[in-house]
């Protein structure tokens, strides 16, 4: 995916209009459209302001391979609290995550 697609993917996944990132980033919406259509290339100070509303890394932006992944606030939330617990703990947080999901 070129870069152009990926901030068009990335903005799209995150439900949010050109218009709401440009209030986000204060980049105009002229440019971001011309960014995501191909007609210019961002610069990284550029890249960085885009990606921070959508709530992801220069590494989850550059992800090659195929597993892209864009979390909510949420999402990210229930990420972190995983992380923190023992194995015990996180294979019943699983189980209960599971099972709500039935």
């Amino acid at each position: 995916m070129e870069l152009n697609e990926r901030l068009k993917y990335f903005r799209k996944a995150k439900k949010m209009s050109i218009y709401k990132l440009s209030q986000e980033t204060g980049i105009s919406q002229g440019h971001i459209s011309d960014l995501e259509n191909g007609r210019n290339q961002p610069t990284i100070d550029t890249l960085q302001r885009l990606i921070v509303p959508l709530g992801i890394s220069m590494s989850e932006f550059f992800n090659e391979d195929g597993k892209i992944s864009v979390l909510t606030d949420k999402e990210r939330e229930l990420v972190e609290q995983y992380r923190t617990l023992s194995d015990d703990k996180a294979e019943l947080y699983l189980q209960l995550g599971k099972a709500l999901n039935k």
